[in-house]
């Protein structure tokens, strides 16, 4: 199960780097706004927000690496703390910005510390 819940880490922060990137570097380009659904005026108009938001996102995925490379306890406890951040977060942001990222982040974040739980 542990070689499980550590997959299923990585592919968390990976999905949280390319939030990284979509937000930092894609915004006001066609992936960025294909995700968005913004004319190009709002995609620039919101595109530090985006930004703001993407740095987040780079954060939660360096915090699910260092949970992967550290030593248990620490990586362990690490890996759940910031597993608590990406589904507080999905949480957060399908209720408040959009539904679709209920199935985006907060489901694979919880996923993924289910599994991190049970490996123990």
């Amino acid at each position: 199960m542990t070689v499980t819940a550590h997959v299923l880490v990585a592919l968390v922060a990976a999905l949280h780097v390319y939030f990284l990137v979509l937000e930092m570097f894609l915004w006001e380009r066609p992936p960025g706004r294909a995700l968005s659904g913004f004319d190009a005026e709002t995609a620039d108009a919101t595109a530090p927000l985006a930004a703001n938001q993407g740095l987040y996102n780079g954060f939660l995925a360096a915090g699910l690496i260092w949970g992967l490379i550290a030593a248990d306890p620490t990586g362990h406890r690490v890996q759940v703390f910031f597993l608590v951040c990406v589904v507080i977060a999905g949480l957060y942001g399908g209720a408040t910005a959009n539904r679709r990222i209920y199935v985006a982040q907060a489901l694979p974040g919880a996923l993924a510390l289910a599994a991190v739980l049970v490996a123990g």
